[in-house]
Protein backbone atom coordinates (compact mmCIF):
# COMPACT_ATOMS: atom_id res chain seq x y z
CA UNK A 1 0.00 0.00 0.00
CA UNK A 2 2.88 2.41 0.76
CA UNK A 3 4.22 2.04 -2.78
CA UNK A 4 0.93 3.22 -4.30
CA UNK A 5 1.01 6.42 -2.20
CA UNK A 6 4.48 7.34 -3.45
CA UNK A 7 3.50 7.33 -7.14
CA UNK A 8 1.51 10.21 -8.67
CA UNK A 9 -2.04 9.54 -9.80
CA UNK A 10 -1.52 11.08 -13.22
CA UNK A 11 1.44 11.71 -15.51
CA UNK A 12 0.46 15.26 -16.44
CA UNK A 13 0.52 18.07 -13.88
CA UNK A 14 -2.92 18.71 -12.41
CA UNK A 15 -2.44 22.51 -12.11
CA UNK A 16 -2.13 24.58 -15.23
CA UNK A 17 0.53 27.31 -15.33
CA UNK A 18 -1.00 30.80 -15.34
CA UNK A 19 0.54 33.67 -17.23
CA UNK A 20 0.20 37.01 -15.43
CA UNK A 21 -1.09 39.68 -17.81
CA UNK A 22 -0.28 42.72 -15.65
CA UNK A 23 1.23 43.60 -12.30
CA UNK A 24 -1.27 43.76 -9.45
CA UNK A 25 -1.62 46.86 -7.28
CA UNK A 26 -1.20 46.66 -3.51
CA UNK A 27 -4.96 47.08 -3.05
CA UNK A 28 -5.65 44.17 -5.41
CA UNK A 29 -3.13 41.99 -3.60
CA UNK A 30 -4.75 42.85 -0.25
CA UNK A 31 -8.16 41.96 -1.64
CA UNK A 32 -6.90 38.63 -2.99
CA UNK A 33 -5.16 37.75 0.28
CA UNK A 34 -8.02 38.64 2.63
CA UNK A 35 -10.97 38.03 0.34
CA UNK A 36 -12.91 41.23 0.86
CA UNK A 37 -12.71 44.91 0.18
CA UNK A 38 -13.48 47.64 2.67
CA UNK A 39 -16.20 49.92 1.35
CA UNK A 40 -15.79 52.62 3.99
CA UNK A 41 -12.11 53.31 3.18
CA UNK A 42 -11.04 52.37 6.73
CA UNK A 43 -8.12 50.39 5.28
CA UNK A 44 -5.71 52.34 3.09
CA UNK A 45 -2.42 51.46 1.48
CA UNK A 46 0.28 53.82 2.74
CA UNK A 47 3.75 54.32 1.38
CA UNK A 48 6.53 53.77 3.89
CA UNK A 49 8.73 56.73 4.73
CA UNK A 50 12.40 56.34 3.82
CA UNK A 51 14.50 54.88 6.60
CA UNK A 52 16.06 57.81 8.43
CA UNK A 53 18.36 55.58 10.49
CA UNK A 54 20.61 55.03 7.49
CA UNK A 55 20.84 58.78 6.88
CA UNK A 56 21.57 59.47 10.55
CA UNK A 57 24.24 56.78 10.63
CA UNK A 58 25.85 58.30 7.53
CA UNK A 59 25.76 61.78 9.09
CA UNK A 60 27.27 60.46 12.32
CA UNK A 61 30.11 58.83 10.43
CA UNK A 62 30.78 62.06 8.54
CA UNK A 63 30.86 64.02 11.81
CA UNK A 64 33.27 61.49 13.34
CA UNK A 65 35.66 61.82 10.38
CA UNK A 66 35.50 65.63 10.55
CA UNK A 67 36.31 65.53 14.27
CA UNK A 68 39.28 63.24 13.64
CA UNK A 69 40.60 65.66 11.01
CA UNK A 70 40.27 68.58 13.43
CA UNK A 71 42.02 66.65 16.20
CA UNK A 72 44.85 65.65 13.86
CA UNK A 73 45.24 69.28 12.68
CA UNK A 74 45.77 70.65 16.22
CA UNK A 75 49.17 71.66 17.39
CA UNK A 76 50.65 69.36 20.03
CA UNK A 77 50.03 70.52 23.58
CA UNK A 78 52.97 71.78 25.62
CA UNK A 79 53.63 69.35 28.46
Amino acid sequence: MAASLATPSACAPSVRVMERLRTLTEAECYERCYGWRWDDDSVKVLRAEPDLRAELSEMGEKLRRMLELRLDAREPEAA
